[in-house]
């Protein structure tokens, strides 16, 4: 059976990398994607393979993704490597945008999005433990609406203000319920 494509949402400092590394580490049959963005590796964040805007157009133009968005002055993509890994039979988690949510829906056959929440508070602290933005910068972003889920996803909302390992035990649970 091929396996699923886990679109991971949520807003900044909410621990979705954290998480997927987490689950990963706990089942080997979930395989981290690494997006490619147009980013510098030197710049930080999540674990991405830098691309330039150029070497992006010349992949994206070659069909060298299986998604590809632009949001924040940068462009993401997905490799269509993805395709192997899922006839494969791995859960591939990817950390992926709420605007392209419905065409990933479209392109993969079992497809499931993880919405990471915690309270704003939770959110604060954990990004100003990052230190890489200022305190009003924080504010900024925490002041911004999420969009909401579009309608008829099959969407799995797990609250992550808590232990790293409750949250785990709490998708593994509702991912494999039959284990559970």
């Amino acid at each position: 059976m091929p396996g699923r494509f886990i679109a991971v949402v949520g807003p900044s400092g909410v621990g979705k990398d954290s998480v997927m590394a987490a689950l990963a580490a706990r089942d080997p049959r979930f395989v981290l994607l690494q997006r490619r963005i147009t980013r510098p590796q030197e710049a930080g964040g999540e674990d991405h393979f830098a691309i330039t805007g150029a070497e992006f157009e010349q992949v994206e133009r070659a069909g060298g993704f299986a998604l590809s968005w632009r949001a924040h002055g940068l462009a993401y993509g997905i490799p269509v490597a993805v395709d192997q890994q899922l006839a494969q039979g791995s859960d591939v988690l990817v950390n992926l945008s709420r605007a392209v949510l419905m065409q990933a829906q479209a392109r993969f056959q079992r497809f499931v999005v993880l919405s990471l929440t915690a309270p704003a508070e939770v959110l604060a602290r954990r990004l100003a433990g990052r230190g890489r933005e200022s305190a009003e910068e924080i504010a900024a972003r925490l002041s911004r609406k999420g969009d909401a889920l579009p309608a008829g996803l099959p969407a799995i909302e797990i609250d992550n203000s808590g232990p790293l390992e409750r949250t785990v035990e709490t998708i593994l649970a509702r991912l494999q319920p039959e284990r559970a």
